[in-house]
């Protein structure tokens, strides 16, 4: 049985090996196939679009162009009114410039013509006294019946004035009817003017002359005035001894005078002047009635003083007088207005009378130039 299957090996063998080289050559010939396919997809020609599909595509083209051209513009729309707003701004900011210039060359102009309008007032005075350290002389010019000032200044004890000139508004200076100095406190917090106003006078083209007499100054006249005293002694306990002891202005009859200035009587002896008291009528007793120097007794309702304790003898080398004060006062001494005195008092008997000399000539007087 072993013998017999032996011969039928061979030809088995022989067939798997041309299955196998079958195999091989029909995957060769699938392989070139679909390599020539391919070769040959890849040299036919496009195929031609139809009219219709060339207008689709020119269309989309074209709306892809506007949309491109539409973006291009409103970008450039933007770009241009970027521009746009930068001229605006730089104009604006050239405005503002120009503005700047202009206020500048408006100002410069103002200042131009405020010097332009400014001119000057020349003021010469002669018997203006020293007020002192707390008190300064100022000028007013009266323009539509309202005070402008003109400026402050002093005055040294030899009468001479710390400014001549005053630089003042050129339209004020020319349409002034009249100038009025006052006396007021230095250093002054008040832009009016001060009550004490001393001399005056209405402008007569260019000029106007001073005066104590001027309605806006003191305004009273003194010619004609008589003024006289008594020695006399009534607050004494023995009043006929000590008559020369006392001076009494009896019927006093004085020109009123304005606001800001009163009355006092003095006697100014070897030891200086002794008030007796200010006043502002001749028919009412003074400020300090009968002096703190008086005797017992009371004394009449008019000016006067007794010199009892200590005793002062009136007729041994002293002077009346009656002067004008500001009120306020500027000092305890008398001012500069003197419009009554009696270098001498003499002894003339108990209550007998005794003149006194009018003199104004020493007021102050002045003049404003324009």
């Amino acid at each position: 049985m072993t013998g017999a299957a032996g011969p039928s090996s061979p030809p088995l063998k022989r067939n798997a090996t041309m299955k196998k080289r079958l195999l091989l050559t029909l995957i060769v010939l699938l392989t070139a196939a679909i390599v020539i396919s391919a070769c040959s997809r890849a040299q036919e020609p496009a195929p031609t679009p139809t009219p219709a599909a060339m207008t689709d595509d020119a269309m989309n083209k074209t709306d892809d162009m506007s949309k491109d051209d539409s973006m291009a513009s409103d970008e450039s729309m933007e770009k241009n009114d970027e521009v746009m707003g930068s001229d605006d701004t730089m104009k604006k900011e050239e405005g503002d410039m120009s503005s700047d210039e202009s206020m500048e060359k408006k100002d410069d102009g103002m200042s131009s013509e405020d010097a332009m309008m400014q001119a000057a007032l020349t003021l010469t005075f002669a018997n203006l006294p020293n007020l002192g350290p707390d008190w300064a002389y100022e000028g007013w010019l009266i323009v539509d019946g309202k005070p402008v000032t003109t400026g402050v200044f002093t005055v040294d004890d030899h009468g001479m004035a710390s400014a001549a000139e005053f630089p003042v508004d050129a339209h004020a200076l020319k349409n002034a009817t009249a100038f009025v100095l006052t006396i007021e406190p230095s250093p002054d917090d008040d832009p009016a003017p001060n009550a004490i106003h001393i001399i005056g006078g209405d402008f007569d083209g260019d000029a106007a002359a001073l005066t104590v007499s001027h309605p806006l100054a003191l305004g009273v006249d003194f010619d004609g005035v008589n003024v006289s005293y008594i020695l006399g002694a009534p607050s004494s306990e023995n009043a006929k001894a000590d008559y020369k002891k006392g001076i009494w202005w009896p019927g006093l009859n004085l020109p009123q005078l304005p606001q800001g200035w009163v009355y006092e009587g003095w006697v100014a002896g070897p030891d200086g002047p002794i008030s007796t008291g200010r006043f502002t009528s001749g028919d009412m007793a003074d400020s300090d009635g009968n002096g703190p120097m008086a005797g017992p007794k009371s004394g009449p309702s008019f000016p006067g003083q007794d010199f009892i304790n200590p005793p002062i003898d009136l007729t041994a080398g002293y002077a009346a007088v009656i002067s004008i004060e500001p009120d306020p006062d500027n000092s305890p001494l008398p001012f500069s207005l003197k419009p009554f005195i009696d270098e001498t008092i003499d002894d003339v008997s108990d209550h007998g009378s005794q003149d006194m000399e009018t003199r104004t000539d020493a007021f102050p007087t002045g003049q404003a130039q324009r």
